[in-house]
């Protein structure tokens, strides 16, 4: 079994799951909209620059905690089975 004590660097440096990538960019895309509006040129209500900042910073976790995620395939382990159980099926053990 491989040591699972990953320190934060090597798990921004990991490869991502591809369902985690699509949550990254659209992270980055309501924080890139947020961005926008808050500094934004013109004069605009108080409540469109609020939800700018609320689209800012939720884009921001959202693409910071989904980079973190790494999947289990790359430890080797089969995320649908639970180790030392067996599977019921003959013919599958067999080929084991």
């Amino acid at each position: 079994m491989k040591n699972r004590n990953l320190n934060l660097v090597s798990r921004m440096s990991a490869p991502t799951p591809k369902w985690f990538r699509i949550v990254r960019n659209v992270g980055l895309s309501l924080s890139a909209v947020g961005g926008a509006l808050v500094a934004a040129p013109v004069a605009l209500p108080a409540a469109v620059i609020s939800i700018g900042g609320y689209l800012l910073l939720g884009g921001t976790i959202l693409g910071a905690v989904s980079q973190t995620a790494i999947s289990s395939e790359e430890y080797g382990e089969n995320s649908r089975k639970i180790p030392g159980k067996s599977s019921g099926d003959p013919a599958a053990e067999a080929l084991k």
